[in-house]
C-alpha cells in the first residue's frame, strides 16, 4: 500500500479539509512546488470559509476524495490544519483513499486523517503545510519537504537532533502526531494506539495541566506502555500558558513524571511540530530511534 513515487511533472492537489486559509497563504507552496517541477492544482473549495472551517463538511469532503480519486493527481497535501477533520469521517471512503497509494502530506489537525490511512495500510508524511511555510523558515525546513517528496529520507545535516530523556534504541513502525487529536481519537473506529510503535508525539497552545490530562488519558487507555520507543517534538507555547488558578509545572518535567517510569527510549525536542524548525517525517513505516544520538532514521523507503 505504498504511495507511488512523484517525478517530476507529478501533479500535487492542494486541499483544505480543516480550517480556511486565505488566498495569499498559497502562493509560496505554489511556487515552492512548481520550482521543483511539479503541477500544482487546487480543490475548488481549497479557499472557502465557514467561520473556523473551510467551508461544509460536504464541500472539504468532495475535495479532498476529488484528489484521492482523480487519476491526474499523485500527491495531496493539505493546506492548514486548525480543526474540522474528523467531521469529515462520514463523508469520506477511507478504504479507497488509502488504495489510491498516493502520497498525502500535513500536520496538525490532519493528524487525524494520517491515523486513518496509516490504519489502512498508506504511509503517509508529517509535513509543514501551505500556511507553515507561509512564514520564513530555516533552509533545512525546505530541503527536508523536497526530500521527501523525491523519496530521500535522510535528514539534512542542518537539522537539529533530539535531546536524550530515556536512553536506549528501538525499532518499529513511525505512528503519531499532534497529540490532541491523538487522544481525542481513543474510543472511535479510527483510534491511535502506540503498541509495538515509535511513536511522535507534539502539540501547540495547551496548557501544563492539559498536557498532564492528555498524557494520563492515554495512558490510563493503556496505548503507550507498548510503544517501543517515543519521541517527542515541543509542546509549543505549553510554558507560557500556565492557568494562574491551578498553577503549572514546564511540560518536560510533566512528561518526566507521566512518561519516564515507562523506561520506553525516548527524546524530546526533535524538529517535529508547531515549531519553527520542522522535519518532514514519514508515518506508517519502519525506522530506528537511537535515543542516545537523539536520531531518528528510516530503515525503509517511502515510495514503492
Amino acid at each position: 500500500m505504498k504511495p507511488r513515487a512523484l517525478q517530476p511533472g507529478s501533479t500535487i492537489a492542494l486541499v483544505s479539509p480543516a480550517s480556511p486559509l486565505s488566498e495569499d497563504k498559497l502562493e509560496f507552496m505554489t511556487r515552492l512546488l512548481e520550482g521543483e517541477g511539479y503541477r500544482v492544482v487546487r480543490g475548488r473549495h481549497v479557499l472557502d470559509a465557514d467561520d473556523y472551517l473551510a467551508g461544509s463538511d460536504e464541500d472539504r469532503a468532495e475535495d479532498l476524495m476529488g484528489a484521492f480519486g482523480d487519476p491526474v493527481v499523485d500527491a495531496v497535501l493539505a493546506t492548514r490544519g486548525g480543526y474540522g477533520c474528523a467531521r469529515l469521517f462520514p463523508h469520506l471512503d477511507l478504504d479507497r483513499m488509502a488504495a489510491s497509494r498516493k502520497l498525502f502530506l500535513g500536520f496538525s489537525d490532519v493528524t487525524t486523517l494520517h491515523l486513518a490511512l496509516n490504519r489502512r495500510g498508506l504511509p503517509t508524511v508529517h509535513a509543514p503545510m501551505a500556511l507553515t511555510l507561509h512564514y520564513p523558515r530555516e533552509a533545512w525546513v525546505y530541503d527536508s519537504l523536497l526530500r521527501v517528496l523525491r523519496g530521500d529520507l535522510e535528514p539534512p545535516e542542518a537539522a537539529p537532533r533530539g535531546t536524550t530523556a530515556t536512553p536506549g534504541r528501538a525499532e518499529g513502525v513511525v505512528v503519531g502526531g499532534c497529540m490532541c487529536l491523538l487522544a481525542d481519537s481513543i474510543g472511535t473506529p479510527e483510534a491511535f494506539d502506540g503498541t509495538d510503535r515509535i511513536v511522535v508525539l507534539e502539540d501547540v497552545d495547551e496548557a501544563p495541566h492539559r498536557i498532564d490530562a492528555m498524557l494520563t488519558h492515554m495512558l490510563n487507555a493503556g496505548i503507550l506502555q507498548g510503544a517501543r520507543g517515543i519521541v517527542v517534538g515541543e509542546m509549543t507555547r505549553t510554558d507560557e500558558r500556565v492557568d494562574e488558578g491551578i498553577g503549572g509545572k514546564p511540560w518536560k518535567e510533566i512528561f518526566d513524571d507521566r512518561l519516564g517510569p515507562l523506561g520506553i527510549p525516548t527524546v524530546y525536542g526533535y524538529p517535529l511540530g508547531h515549531m519553527k524548525g520542522m522535519l518532514s517525517l514519514p508515518l506508517g513505516i519502519q525506522a530506528r530511534l537511537d535515543a542516545d544520538a537523539g536520531t531518528l532514521s528510516y530503515l525503509e523507503p517511502l515510495f514503492e
